[in-house]
């Protein structure tokens, strides 16, 4: 019987932590050898983690992720290893090493460079223009990292070409909805196409706005998923692969002239051998059933991403405890139970601010919510500094009336004080504005938008109330976290009497629908209209969300879980007079 046993490791990553993701690496090859494994892949540029950006420019940099993947092959002994790692050559290549017996057996350079949404590889990189083929004991392994996959015109159908029986894809795909239902069609596609089977491993973690969902998979010949991996968790999958099951004894679908001719612009396959016993690979032990863990429901993979996004942009760049405005409000209440699941109730002060404007029930609902998590709670009215600043300016704002102005004074003096408390303790502000404010401008600059880190930033306003009641159904304790007054109130700022959000803004089930339209869409007004919305209302969106660019570009970094995330994926000129019709 030919079988080979692969363990993918999904692990989390940190970008430029060169001896610690190396660490994890060496660990999670020695724990392979003791499932006797024959083969370990790692993710995409797992030594540098990923994306490293503008570190690629750096010599040093380089050298030393190249000196680190030396040091991991050195340690492959009785084991072949798959890492990624960034080449150097006469060009920077995004690269995967296979290492076998403490040997540098071979390379491949990927081929297929992404420059769209968050992928910036032409910046940095040259595509490869080789698809080899490894042999282990006469089973032949084809290597191709992430956006090769998804071509049909690509590395896979070389490689099935020249042989190979499985493809070992290596990821650094980050999450957005539905993302891994996206994968899950395409990898089978690829795979019955070439009627190969497919091991797909990817990162997992966050890294800046990114969260990387993990998810590993495999795929037999015949586009049946045999094996997943956890999601946003890290997790060591292994997989035994029957080469001799006839179930998926199939071949390749023969390939067109005009195919073969497209291939050959890609790239030329390349045969290595890594071990030199050619003869059928057999085993005697047991194999191993491939787990496949079902996937979260949607509230919940959106949920685990923020969760994952918190808690490794707040542990990652050297802090421990956060701190958050707590208003009363959904976005603020949300933004605190993440805080409090990622990092622990110990790690997170809220801190109530209450200005003459602050409702009665607002300063209750935020002391509730901070007793039901269990996080201290500071209390700051800033009424006298709030009447100091009217009076300093009195003479000059004259007589006109009262506007935005003093509105956005309030909560210019409540980043202040978080600002301050962060500059003195040490900790990070966890800024509470979500999606539909910050496509608006409905935020104050140096205000609430001031802070490290914004949580919901990528999360709609109709989905922050879904994700707040998708938490308290899963709460364990007899106590919703979130308290219902706080989801059921009218939204509202409480920077001037009987505000709310509606006065200002369409119905955030509205605004929302024509935001996707526009944003995540680039539907043009007359055909948001046509989706049966007021045409002028609709130019008034449009508007505020052109205008505010500006506000965008100075926001705090946020977790990204849509396609059409502000900064990663969405960057329009800020002078800019285009007006769509």
């Amino acid at each position: 019987m030919r079988n080979l046993r692969l363990v993918m490791a999904q692990i989390n990553t940190t970008v430029g932590d060169l001896d610690g993701n190396t660490a994890k690496i060496l660990r999670c090859i020695d724990e392979a050898k003791r499932f006797q494994a024959d083969l370990i892949a790692f993710p995409e540029m797992a030594i540098t983690g990923y994306p490293p950006e503008d570190l690629l420019l750096r010599p040093s940099f380089l050298s030393s992720n190249i000196d680190k993947m030396l040091e991991v092959a050195r340690n492959s002994k009785d084991i072949t290893v798959i890492v990624g790692f960034v080449d150097q050559e006469a060009s920077i290549y995004n690269a995967a090493a296979v290492a076998h017996n403490g040997k540098l057996i071979g390379k491949y350079h990927k081929i297929h460079l992404p420059n769209y949404g968050v992928f910036d590889e032409d910046r940095y990189f040259k595509p490869g223009f080789l698809c080899p083929v490894f042999v282990i004991d006469g089973i032949r392994i084809g290597v191709n990292i992430c956006e090769d996959i998804w071509y049909d015109i690509g590395p896979t159908p070389i490689q099935r070409e020249a042989g190979a029986e499985i493809i070992i894809n290596l990821n650094a795909s980050p999450y957005s909805a539905n993302k891994l239902a996206v994968r899950e069609n395409i990898l089978s596609k690829r795979a019955l196409d070439s009627h190969v089977y497919i091991s797909y491993t990817n990162l997992v973690g966050g890294q800046d706005e990114l969260v990387f969902d993990g998810g590993s998979m495999v795929f037999d010949p015949n586009g049946k998923l045999i094996a997943r991996g956890k999601q946003f968790t890290e997790d060591m999958v292994v997989v035994d692969i029957d080469l001799d099951n006839k179930n998926t004894a199939t071949k390749a679908t023969s390939i067109t002239k005009a195919k073969q001719e497209s291939l050959a612009r890609i790239g030329r396959p390349d045969i290595i051998n890594i071990s030199e016993r050619q003869s059928p690979h057999t085993k005697s032990k047991t194999l191993a059933e491939p787990a496949i863990i079902q996937p979260m429901d949607r509230l919940s993979e959106i949920y685990s991403a923020l969760l994952t996004g918190t808690h490794d942009y707040v542990l990652k760049c050297g802090f421990e405890k956060v701190v958050i405005g707590l208003s009363g409000g959904i976005d603020s209440s949300l933004t605190a139970v993440v805080a409090v699941d990622a990092l622990g109730s110990n790690n997170v002060t809220g801190v109530s601010m209450p200005s003459r404007y602050s409702s009665e029930g607002s300063v209750s609902d935020a002391h509730r919510l901070a007793d039901n998590l269990g996080i201290e709670v500071l209390t700051i009215p800033i009424e006298e500094t709030f009447t100091a600043i009217l009076n300093t300016l009195s003479q000059t704002f004259g007589d006109r009336p009262q506007d935005v102005a003093e509105e956005n004074l309030q909560t210019r003096i409540r980043g202040n004080i978080l600002m301050g408390l962060s500059n003195k303790f040490g900790w990070l502000v966890l800024t509470t504005g979500n999606k539909s404010e910050y496509a608006t401008g409905y935020s104050t600059l140096y205000g609430d938008m001031a802070g490290g880190f914004a949580v919901i930033k990528d999360v709609p306003k109709t989905l922050v109330y879904q994700l707040a009641t998708h938490r308290n159904a899963s709460a364990t304790k007899p106590t919703n976290p979130i308290p219902q007054t706080i989801i059921e109130k009218a939204p509202s700022a409480e920077l001037k009497p009987n505000q709310l959000d509606q006065d200002t803004l369409p119905s955030y089930e509205i605004l929302d629908s024509m935001l996707e339209a526009y944003v995540e869409n680039d539907m043009s007004p007359s055909e948001i209209s046509a989706m049966g919305f007021d045409i002028e209302t609709v130019k008034d969106v449009i508007r505020m969300v052109d205008r505010n660019e500006y506000k965008r570009r100075q926001s705090p970094p946020g977790i990204k879980i849509t396609e059409r995330a502000f900064g990663r994926d969405r960057r329009l000129p800020i002078v800019n007079l285009y007006k769509p019709s």
